[in-house]
Protein backbone atom coordinates (compact mmCIF):
# COMPACT_ATOMS: atom_id res chain seq x y z
CA UNK A 1 0.00 0.00 0.00
CA UNK A 2 1.32 3.46 -1.16
CA UNK A 3 1.50 6.86 1.03
CA UNK A 4 0.32 9.81 -0.96
CA UNK A 5 0.35 12.65 0.38
CA UNK A 6 -2.88 15.26 -0.40
CA UNK A 7 -2.51 18.83 0.02
CA UNK A 8 -5.17 21.41 0.19
CA UNK A 9 -4.16 24.18 2.67
CA UNK A 10 -6.83 26.37 2.74
CA UNK A 11 -10.42 26.86 4.73
CA UNK A 12 -12.98 24.31 5.81
CA UNK A 13 -14.74 24.94 2.64
CA UNK A 14 -12.04 24.36 0.88
CA UNK A 15 -10.89 21.21 2.35
CA UNK A 16 -14.87 19.62 1.82
CA UNK A 17 -14.62 20.56 -2.16
CA UNK A 18 -11.31 18.55 -2.04
CA UNK A 19 -12.92 16.02 -1.18
CA UNK A 20 -13.61 14.11 -4.47
CA UNK A 21 -10.48 14.22 -5.29
CA UNK A 22 -9.03 12.31 -1.72
CA UNK A 23 -11.26 9.91 -2.57
CA UNK A 24 -9.75 9.59 -6.14
CA UNK A 25 -6.38 9.38 -4.83
CA UNK A 26 -7.42 6.62 -2.18
CA UNK A 27 -8.86 4.74 -5.17
CA UNK A 28 -11.94 3.39 -3.59
CA UNK A 29 -11.77 -0.04 -1.82
CA UNK A 30 -9.95 -2.96 -2.75
CA UNK A 31 -10.78 -6.74 -2.80
CA UNK A 32 -10.02 -6.88 0.80
CA UNK A 33 -12.26 -3.84 1.88
CA UNK A 34 -8.87 -1.55 2.07
CA UNK A 35 -8.09 1.51 0.45
CA UNK A 36 -5.24 0.66 -2.27
CA UNK A 37 -4.02 4.08 -1.18
CA UNK A 38 -3.02 5.68 2.24
CA UNK A 39 -4.04 9.24 1.76
CA UNK A 40 -2.17 11.65 4.07
CA UNK A 41 -3.69 15.01 3.85
CA UNK A 42 -2.04 18.06 4.20
CA UNK A 43 -4.35 20.81 5.70
CA UNK A 44 -3.90 24.24 7.31
CA UNK A 45 -5.68 24.65 10.56
CA UNK A 46 -9.07 26.01 9.71
CA UNK A 47 -9.39 22.75 7.14
CA UNK A 48 -8.56 20.50 9.95
CA UNK A 49 -11.39 19.65 11.22
CA UNK A 50 -13.58 19.05 7.79
CA UNK A 51 -10.32 16.75 6.71
CA UNK A 52 -11.01 14.34 9.49
CA UNK A 53 -14.47 13.89 8.02
CA UNK A 54 -13.59 13.05 4.60
CA UNK A 55 -14.22 9.48 3.05
CA UNK A 56 -10.10 8.13 2.14
CA UNK A 57 -8.17 10.00 4.18
CA UNK A 58 -6.06 7.89 6.79
CA UNK A 59 -4.33 10.52 8.45
CA UNK A 60 -4.73 14.41 8.65
CA UNK A 61 -1.69 16.37 9.22
CA UNK A 62 -1.95 20.29 10.38
CA UNK A 63 0.14 22.56 8.98
CA UNK A 64 0.28 26.47 8.99
CA UNK A 65 1.19 27.73 5.69
CA UNK A 66 2.97 31.28 5.36
CA UNK A 67 1.83 31.75 2.14
CA UNK A 68 -1.99 31.08 2.79
CA UNK A 69 -2.98 31.65 6.52
CA UNK A 70 -4.52 35.20 7.69
CA UNK A 71 -2.11 36.48 9.24
CA UNK A 72 0.83 34.78 8.61
CA UNK A 73 3.48 32.93 11.21
CA UNK A 74 6.78 34.04 10.41
CA UNK A 75 9.53 31.70 7.83
CA UNK A 76 11.93 30.26 9.98
CA UNK A 77 13.64 26.89 10.42
CA UNK A 78 11.48 25.55 12.87
CA UNK A 79 7.93 25.94 10.75
CA UNK A 80 10.15 24.32 7.45
CA UNK A 81 11.89 21.77 9.19
CA UNK A 82 8.82 20.52 11.13
CA UNK A 83 7.24 19.58 7.63
CA UNK A 84 9.93 17.93 5.84
CA UNK A 85 10.78 15.94 8.85
CA UNK A 86 7.36 15.04 9.19
CA UNK A 87 7.26 13.57 5.17
CA UNK A 88 10.32 12.20 5.54
CA UNK A 89 9.08 10.36 8.59
CA UNK A 90 6.08 9.13 6.84
CA UNK A 91 6.89 7.19 4.24
CA UNK A 92 5.07 9.24 1.84
CA UNK A 93 6.19 8.25 -2.19
CA UNK A 94 4.11 10.75 -4.05
CA UNK A 95 2.36 14.27 -3.21
CA UNK A 96 -0.44 15.78 -5.05
CA UNK A 97 -0.98 19.27 -4.76
CA UNK A 98 -4.13 21.00 -4.73
CA UNK A 99 -4.42 24.72 -5.54
CA UNK A 100 -7.18 27.31 -6.66
CA UNK A 101 -6.48 29.59 -9.78
CA UNK A 102 -5.03 32.34 -7.63
CA UNK A 103 -2.22 29.85 -5.80
CA UNK A 104 1.09 28.16 -7.21
CA UNK A 105 2.03 24.77 -6.11
CA UNK A 106 5.41 25.58 -6.24
CA UNK A 107 6.44 26.65 -2.76
CA UNK A 108 5.04 23.78 -1.14
CA UNK A 109 6.80 21.18 -4.11
CA UNK A 110 10.25 22.39 -3.02
CA UNK A 111 9.49 21.88 0.51
CA UNK A 112 7.76 18.18 -0.46
CA UNK A 113 11.61 17.57 -2.65
CA UNK A 114 13.80 18.78 0.46
CA UNK A 115 11.86 15.95 2.20
CA UNK A 116 12.70 13.55 -0.51
CA UNK A 117 8.95 12.88 -1.93
CA UNK A 118 9.76 11.63 -5.66
CA UNK A 119 6.81 12.43 -7.33
CA UNK A 120 4.42 15.75 -7.23
CA UNK A 121 1.70 16.69 -9.43
CA UNK A 122 0.08 20.01 -9.24
CA UNK A 123 -1.10 22.50 -11.40
CA UNK A 124 1.23 25.63 -12.32
CA UNK A 125 1.07 29.03 -14.83
CA UNK A 126 4.68 29.35 -13.73
CA UNK A 127 7.79 26.80 -15.57
CA UNK A 128 8.06 24.59 -12.53
CA UNK A 129 11.10 23.19 -13.58
CA UNK A 130 12.28 20.07 -11.45
CA UNK A 131 9.90 20.86 -8.80
CA UNK A 132 6.80 19.35 -10.75
CA UNK A 133 6.65 15.48 -12.30
CA UNK A 134 3.71 16.08 -13.48
CA UNK A 135 2.88 19.77 -14.32
CA UNK A 136 -0.66 20.76 -15.51
CA UNK A 137 -1.00 24.25 -17.23
CA UNK A 138 -4.12 26.17 -16.22
CA UNK A 139 -6.14 27.53 -19.17
CA UNK A 140 -4.08 25.29 -21.48
CA UNK A 141 -4.24 21.47 -20.02
CA UNK A 142 -7.96 22.45 -18.31
CA UNK A 143 -10.57 25.28 -18.42
CA UNK A 144 -9.92 27.46 -15.47
CA UNK A 145 -13.92 28.40 -15.37
CA UNK A 146 -15.20 25.16 -13.59
CA UNK A 147 -15.88 23.93 -10.41
CA UNK A 148 -13.23 23.32 -7.79
CA UNK A 149 -14.43 20.00 -7.34
CA UNK A 150 -13.83 19.11 -11.09
CA UNK A 151 -10.30 21.04 -11.25
CA UNK A 152 -9.34 18.95 -8.01
CA UNK A 153 -10.42 15.86 -10.09
CA UNK A 154 -8.60 16.94 -12.61
CA UNK A 155 -5.29 17.35 -10.85
CA UNK A 156 -5.93 13.55 -9.45
CA UNK A 157 -6.36 12.31 -12.50
CA UNK A 158 -3.35 13.84 -14.01
CA UNK A 159 -1.15 12.20 -11.65
CA UNK A 160 -3.07 8.70 -12.08
CA UNK A 161 -5.60 9.04 -9.75
CA UNK A 162 -9.18 8.02 -10.90
CA UNK A 163 -12.96 7.54 -8.74
CA UNK A 164 -13.39 4.14 -8.53
CA UNK A 165 -16.80 2.86 -10.19
CA UNK A 166 -20.10 3.86 -8.55
CA UNK A 167 -18.86 6.95 -7.14
CA UNK A 168 -20.47 9.74 -8.89
CA UNK A 169 -18.17 11.94 -7.40
CA UNK A 170 -20.17 14.38 -5.49
CA UNK A 171 -19.04 15.50 -1.77
CA UNK A 172 -19.28 13.18 1.39
CA UNK A 173 -18.47 12.63 4.64
CA UNK A 174 -17.86 9.59 6.59
CA UNK A 175 -20.89 10.34 8.65
CA UNK A 176 -22.41 12.77 11.35
CA UNK A 177 -23.54 12.30 14.13
CA UNK A 178 -27.38 12.41 15.76
CA UNK A 179 -27.84 15.37 17.95
CA UNK A 180 -28.27 15.46 21.34
CA UNK A 181 -28.94 18.12 24.40
CA UNK A 182 -29.51 21.75 23.69
CA UNK A 183 -28.78 20.92 19.65
CA UNK A 184 -31.56 18.01 19.78
CA UNK A 185 -34.20 20.29 21.52
CA UNK A 186 -33.27 23.34 18.89
CA UNK A 187 -34.14 20.99 15.45
CA UNK A 188 -36.59 19.18 16.87
CA UNK A 189 -38.69 16.39 15.52
CA UNK A 190 -40.43 17.94 12.16
CA UNK A 191 -38.81 20.06 9.37
CA UNK A 192 -36.83 22.74 9.38
CA UNK A 193 -35.34 25.81 7.77
CA UNK A 194 -31.63 26.43 8.74
CA UNK A 195 -30.24 30.53 8.88
CA UNK A 196 -26.62 30.42 8.85
CA UNK A 197 -25.83 34.30 8.71
CA UNK A 198 -21.91 34.80 8.84
CA UNK A 199 -19.41 35.13 6.29
CA UNK A 200 -15.81 34.44 6.79
CA UNK A 201 -15.23 37.99 4.93
CA UNK A 202 -18.22 41.15 4.94
CA UNK A 203 -17.82 41.37 1.12
CA UNK A 204 -20.04 37.69 0.75
CA UNK A 205 -22.50 38.83 3.65
CA UNK A 206 -26.10 39.28 3.58
CA UNK A 207 -27.26 42.26 5.89
CA UNK A 208 -27.95 40.96 9.13
CA UNK A 209 -31.33 42.41 8.94
CA UNK A 210 -31.72 41.18 5.81
CA UNK A 211 -31.26 37.24 7.76
CA UNK A 212 -33.55 38.68 10.85
CA UNK A 213 -36.36 39.12 8.34
CA UNK A 214 -36.22 36.13 6.56
CA UNK A 215 -36.70 34.02 9.79
CA UNK A 216 -39.45 36.30 10.23
CA UNK A 217 -41.18 35.63 7.01
CA UNK A 218 -40.29 31.81 7.26
CA UNK A 219 -41.71 31.10 10.65
CA UNK A 220 -45.16 33.60 9.48
CA UNK A 221 -45.32 30.51 6.45
CA UNK A 222 -44.97 28.15 9.40
CA UNK A 223 -41.94 26.33 8.99
CA UNK A 224 -39.24 26.37 12.08
CA UNK A 225 -36.10 27.97 11.76
CA UNK A 226 -32.44 26.91 13.00
CA UNK A 227 -29.79 29.83 12.92
CA UNK A 228 -26.43 28.56 12.94
CA UNK A 229 -23.02 29.99 14.42
CA UNK A 230 -19.55 30.09 15.16
CA UNK A 231 -18.58 31.28 19.00
CA UNK A 232 -17.28 34.60 17.80
CA UNK A 233 -20.68 35.22 16.00
CA UNK A 234 -22.98 34.89 18.59
CA UNK A 235 -23.86 37.83 18.77
CA UNK A 236 -25.01 37.62 14.92
CA UNK A 237 -26.85 35.06 15.88
CA UNK A 238 -28.99 36.19 18.44
CA UNK A 239 -29.86 39.37 16.66
CA UNK A 240 -31.36 37.19 13.34
CA UNK A 241 -33.01 34.45 15.78
CA UNK A 242 -35.14 37.19 16.91
CA UNK A 243 -37.73 36.16 20.25
CA UNK A 244 -38.64 33.08 17.93
CA UNK A 245 -35.59 31.07 16.83
CA UNK A 246 -34.02 29.00 17.59
CA UNK A 247 -30.33 29.63 18.07
CA UNK A 248 -27.38 27.84 17.80
CA UNK A 249 -24.93 30.21 17.29
CA UNK A 250 -21.94 28.81 19.54
CA UNK A 251 -23.21 25.77 20.15
CA UNK A 252 -21.79 23.13 17.07
CA UNK A 253 -18.95 21.82 16.41
CA UNK A 254 -18.37 21.08 13.02
CA UNK A 255 -19.98 17.54 13.05
CA UNK A 256 -22.70 18.53 14.81
CA UNK A 257 -22.94 21.05 12.36
CA UNK A 258 -23.15 18.50 9.45
CA UNK A 259 -25.78 17.01 11.51
CA UNK A 260 -27.87 20.23 12.16
CA UNK A 261 -27.63 20.72 8.34
CA UNK A 262 -28.43 17.32 7.14
CA UNK A 263 -31.70 17.11 8.74
CA UNK A 264 -32.85 20.75 7.25
CA UNK A 265 -35.08 20.83 4.21
CA UNK A 266 -33.00 23.81 3.07
CA UNK A 267 -29.94 25.74 4.14
CA UNK A 268 -29.84 29.48 3.30
CA UNK A 269 -26.07 30.73 3.44
CA UNK A 270 -23.44 33.01 1.65
CA UNK A 271 -20.56 31.79 0.04
CA UNK A 272 -18.93 29.94 3.16
CA UNK A 273 -18.25 26.90 4.54
CA UNK A 274 -21.43 25.27 6.04
CA UNK A 275 -22.47 25.92 2.63
CA UNK A 276 -20.17 23.55 0.93
CA UNK A 277 -21.00 21.50 4.61
CA UNK A 278 -24.71 21.45 3.07
CA UNK A 279 -23.69 20.03 0.11
CA UNK A 280 -21.47 17.54 1.52
CA UNK A 281 -24.48 16.16 3.39
CA UNK A 282 -26.98 16.30 0.64
CA UNK A 283 -29.22 19.13 1.53
CA UNK A 284 -30.56 22.12 -1.24
CA UNK A 285 -29.10 25.39 -0.31
CA UNK A 286 -30.36 29.18 -1.30
CA UNK A 287 -26.90 30.39 -1.55
CA UNK A 288 -26.67 33.97 -0.89
CA UNK A 289 -23.60 34.71 -3.33
CA UNK A 290 -21.26 37.71 -3.62
CA UNK A 291 -19.29 37.95 -7.46
CA UNK A 292 -16.13 38.53 -5.68
CA UNK A 293 -15.24 35.31 -6.71
CA UNK A 294 -16.71 33.20 -9.18
CA UNK A 295 -20.08 31.50 -8.66
CA UNK A 296 -18.96 28.44 -11.58
CA UNK A 297 -15.78 27.75 -9.28
CA UNK A 298 -16.85 27.84 -5.44
CA UNK A 299 -21.24 27.63 -5.67
CA UNK A 300 -22.23 24.53 -3.36
CA UNK A 301 -21.76 21.28 -5.49
CA UNK A 302 -24.03 18.57 -6.50
CA UNK A 303 -27.10 19.79 -4.44
CA UNK A 304 -30.22 21.19 -5.75
CA UNK A 305 -29.38 25.22 -5.24
CA UNK A 306 -31.14 28.82 -5.94
CA UNK A 307 -28.39 31.24 -6.24
CA UNK A 308 -28.84 34.41 -5.86
CA UNK A 309 -26.87 38.10 -5.86
CA UNK A 310 -26.29 39.99 -8.68
CA UNK A 311 -23.46 38.21 -10.25
CA UNK A 312 -22.45 41.15 -12.95
CA UNK A 313 -21.81 43.79 -10.42
CA UNK A 314 -18.69 46.17 -10.23
CA UNK A 315 -17.27 43.57 -7.63
CA UNK A 316 -17.09 40.65 -9.24
CA UNK A 317 -14.14 38.54 -9.64
CA UNK A 318 -12.19 41.34 -7.10
CA UNK A 319 -11.76 38.34 -4.64
CA UNK A 320 -12.30 41.47 -1.95
CA UNK A 321 -12.95 40.60 1.34
CA UNK A 322 -14.23 44.27 2.39
CA UNK A 323 -17.25 45.23 -0.21
CA UNK A 324 -15.31 47.83 -2.48
CA UNK A 325 -18.76 49.49 -3.84
CA UNK A 326 -20.75 51.37 -1.85
CA UNK A 327 -24.03 50.00 -0.06
CA UNK A 328 -23.09 46.80 -1.12
CA UNK A 329 -26.03 46.30 -3.79
CA UNK A 330 -24.64 42.82 -4.82
CA UNK A 331 -26.21 41.09 -1.85
CA UNK A 332 -28.67 43.72 -0.12
CA UNK A 333 -30.86 44.02 -3.30
CA UNK A 334 -31.62 40.58 -2.35
CA UNK A 335 -34.72 41.15 -0.34
CA UNK A 336 -36.21 38.42 1.98
CA UNK A 337 -39.08 37.63 -0.39
CA UNK A 338 -37.15 36.72 -2.84
CA UNK A 339 -34.98 34.47 -0.80
CA UNK A 340 -38.69 33.17 1.03
CA UNK A 341 -39.73 32.21 -2.84
CA UNK A 342 -36.22 30.42 -3.43
CA UNK A 343 -36.66 28.45 -0.22
CA UNK A 344 -40.20 27.35 -0.96
CA UNK A 345 -39.20 26.49 -5.04
CA UNK A 346 -36.73 23.95 -3.73
CA UNK A 347 -38.94 22.79 -0.85
CA UNK A 348 -41.00 21.68 -3.68
CA UNK A 349 -38.60 20.33 -6.09
CA UNK A 350 -37.34 18.02 -3.08
CA UNK A 351 -40.69 16.97 -1.95
CA UNK A 352 -40.71 15.92 -5.56
CA UNK A 353 -38.00 13.36 -5.50
CA UNK A 354 -38.67 9.89 -3.91
CA UNK A 355 -34.92 9.53 -2.71
CA UNK A 356 -32.49 12.38 -0.78
CA UNK A 357 -29.35 11.06 -0.13
CA UNK A 358 -28.41 12.68 3.51
CA UNK A 359 -25.09 11.17 4.71
CA UNK A 360 -23.05 9.11 3.01
CA UNK A 361 -20.67 5.73 4.80
CA UNK A 362 -17.03 5.78 3.63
Amino acid sequence: MSRVLVARLDSMGDVLLAGPAVRAVAHGLGPDGRQRNDVVLLCGPEGAAAAEMLPGVTEVHTWPCPWIVNPAPAVDSSLTDGLINFVRSSRIEEAVILTSFHQSPLPLALLLRLAGVRRITGASTDYAGSLLDVRLRPGEDFPEDQPEVARALGIARAAGFALPEGDDGKLRLRGVPEPTGVVADAVGKGSYVVVHPGATAPARAWPALHHAAIVELLEAAGHRVVITGSASETSLTATVAGPSGHDLGGRTDLPTLAAVLAGAGVVITGNTGPAHLAAAVGTPVVCLFAPVVPAIRWAPYGVPLELLGDQEALCRNTRARDCPVPGHPCLSTVTPEQVLEAVERLLVGVSSLTTRRKVWKP
